[in-house]
């Protein structure tokens, strides 16, 4: 077994590059879908609009496409490496989905990207259109793969213990295990939303400088139909999650909570735990709402404690709890403006809110925000296991020296911290240089107002 300094080194190396590398998919699974959405309006209606805006966006999904398989790529070595004895025990399960993720969804994105980057204007629209359509099914692939294999982690079904290693009895119970059933749609809003924001706050930072004036219309237009249609469905289907990761994963719901013993009705806004005593040294909460969002609408109803789980299966409060309402508070604070935006729409003041804008502008980064809050909770209320119930994380981790360990999560630091720092200097580039000036075509139906002036 490796020393407790390794294996939290190596917890925080995993943490790291998932965190990096879900940052990408968290947008381009969205924006693969609003780009073959622009591509066929354009190709259906001939206005040079959608053809602007696909090209404009095709840029940045470009890069950050191409740095999200990096990632992934990395995290797939890192099984071997960093967490051999893990990847020993689940490999008959895991490998396999993750080997299908690689044939079906890489594959499929591989083979089509080339065209829907380069093809503009080489090949045929409708060939363009198929490829654009095509990558966006290798998106959602990679999507339902990776979640079946997380989500087998979080609810482990439909296996044998052989040799301490896992093997598949029922293929379809290890893929749509009941936690997929949940998990599954709830990050596939969340994705879309996540990139809904990232198009929205663009386009109002363009009616802010009053630059790109059709463009920055036409594409805050959609994203904020977008996000009005889909945030009160995630509100719900947020909830309905996590009420069930709370049922089979007890101590998660008792560590997000923020409670230690079972005797508080409120919901706690702020908490200091300590950890050894068992208990919060500070401790901020509204009194009775914990039990109305439990589903109490009187207020009396206690919150679950921590302490009613033993003291070597708590997850840590901390990251559980804080990374909950990062989730949460922003899904909350996404919800509001995209209320505010329906009612700006209906009083014919969408496009000259100033302030609205401005706001939409820092709301960019909010679905990114709310996926990492959402992904720290999931893992970290899921400790200390790496396979719920069945590894403990400090027996899956590779036997490795203190020494390699930090020097492997200064390197991936350093790396990652770079290339995060490129990407967003990219995207600021880009977007300060606009969208590319679009004339329109012959025979379209585009009128001259629509064509932009970049």
């Amino acid at each position: 077994m490796a020393s407790p300094a390794v294996v939290e080194i190596s917890r925080w190396q995993f943490a790291v590059t998932a965190v990096f590398h879900m940052s990408f998919p968290a947008l381009t699974v969205g924006l693969s879908a609003f780009l073959a959405v622009m591509y066929t309006i354009h190709l259906r209606t001939g206005n040079p609009l959608y053809l602007q805006i696909f090209r404009f966006w095709k840029k940045i999904f470009a890069v950050g496409f191409g740095l999200g398989v990096v990632a992934g790529a990395v995290m797939t070595f890192e099984f071997g490496l960093n967490w051999g004895g893990y990847a020993h025990a689940v490999g008959p399960i895991l490998g396999v989905i993750i080997g299908m993720e690689v044939i079906t969804a890489f594959f499929l994105e591989a083979g089509f990207i080339g065209i829907m980057l380069y093809g503009d204007g080489r090949v045929r629209p409708r060939t363009m259109a198929f490829a654009c359509w095509m990558l966006v099914v290798g998106t959602l692939l990679s999507t339902t793969w990776i979640l079946a294999a997380n989500s087998w982690m979080q609810d482990p079904v439909g296996f044998t213990e052989v040799g301490g290693q896992f093997r598949p009895d029922d293929w379809w119970h290890v893929l749509f295990n009941p936690a997929f059933t949940y998990r599954f749609p709830h990050i596939l809003l969340a994705v879309l939303i996540s990139a809904a924001w990232f198009i929205g706050g663009i386009a109002a930072w363009y009616l802010v400088k009053q630059r790109a004036l059709p463009f920055a219309r036409r594409t805050l237009s959609i994203a904020l139909g977008v996000l009005a249609i889909l945030m009160p469905v995630q509100l719900y289907v947020g909830d309905q999650t996590a009420g069930f990761m709370g049922a089979h994963q007890p101590a998660k719901l008792e560590a997000f909570e923020g409670n230690w013993k079972t005797d508080n009705n409120g919901y706690n806004l702020l908490v200091v735990p300590d950890t050894g005593k068992g208990e919060n040294r500070v401790h901020v909460e509204i009194p009775h709402l914990g039990a109305v969002i439990g589903k109490d609408l009187s207020g009396k109803a206690n919150v679950p404690g921590l302490l009613r789980t033993p003291k070597d299966e708590r997850p840590n409060m901390w990251s559980a709890f804080y990374g909950f309402r990062a989730m949460y508070f922003t899904a909350l604070a996404m919800f509001a403006m995209a209320f505010a935006g329906v009612v700006l729409r209906l009083r014919g003041r969408l496009y000259t809110a100033r302030r609205f804008h401005r706001l939409m502008v820092w709301m960019a980064p909010a679905g990114v925000v709310a996926i990492s809050g959402g992904w720290i909770t999931a893992e970290t209320g899921r400790q200390p296991w790496v396979v719920y119930g069945l590894i403990r994380t400090g027996d899956a981790v590779s036997r490795l020296s203190l020494g390699a360990a930090i020097s492997s999560l200064t390197g991936f630091v350093t790396v990652y911290a770079l290339l995060l720092g490129l990407w967003i200097r990219y995207i600021v580039r880009t977007v300060r240089t606009g969208p590319e000036h679009l004339l329109a075509d012959v025979g379209t139906t585009a009128h001259p107002s629509e064509v932009s002036c970049a």
